[in-house]
């Protein structure tokens, strides 16, 4: 895998994808930044919460789970010197469907924290990670 980034003056890069895609990373005004696009460390939990998100939805397609809407929120706290790595990160599920079960959605998450989502998996080396969930029934 491959991903580039090209500067774009004070501290705003343009990343682009092996597989094409771009995205405008930016730093807040207070340090030098002119808000043009998220910073790195919120892409980086945009990342656990897209790879944790289709682990879960393509499982339970897999067990026919009737899905309406998939939601994932994700909170963290940073270390408060450099580098300012996460410490904590809570991972909220908001499953709405059709006669969900909550084992099905307990097996999905569990399957994607510990054995699918490569992004969790590197991020609880340093990160005390939860994971919660709610479910709607329709």
């Amino acid at each position: 895998m491959h991903v580039g980034v090209n500067w774009k003056g004070k501290l705003a890069f343009e990343a682009e994808t092996e597989s094409g895609h771009r995205i405008l990373l930016d730093a807040k005004p207070q340090v030098g930044g002119e808000d043009k696009g998220p910073r790195p460390m919120e892409v980086l939990l945009v990342s656990l919460a897209g790879c944790t998100g289709m682990d879960v939805a393509s499982i339970l397609a897999k067990k026919r789970v009737n899905l309406e809407s998939l939601d994932v929120k994700v909170d963290a706290e940073q270390a408060a010197e450099f580098p300012k790595y996460f410490t904590k990160i809570s991972v909220e599920f908001n499953v709405r469907g059709h006669d969900v079960k909550e084992e099905d959605v307990k097996r999905a998450i569990d399957l994607s924290k510990d054995k699918y989502c490569s992004v969790s998996v590197m991020l609880k080396e340093k990160a005390e990670i939860s994971y919660r969930w709610n479910i709607v029934n329709l």
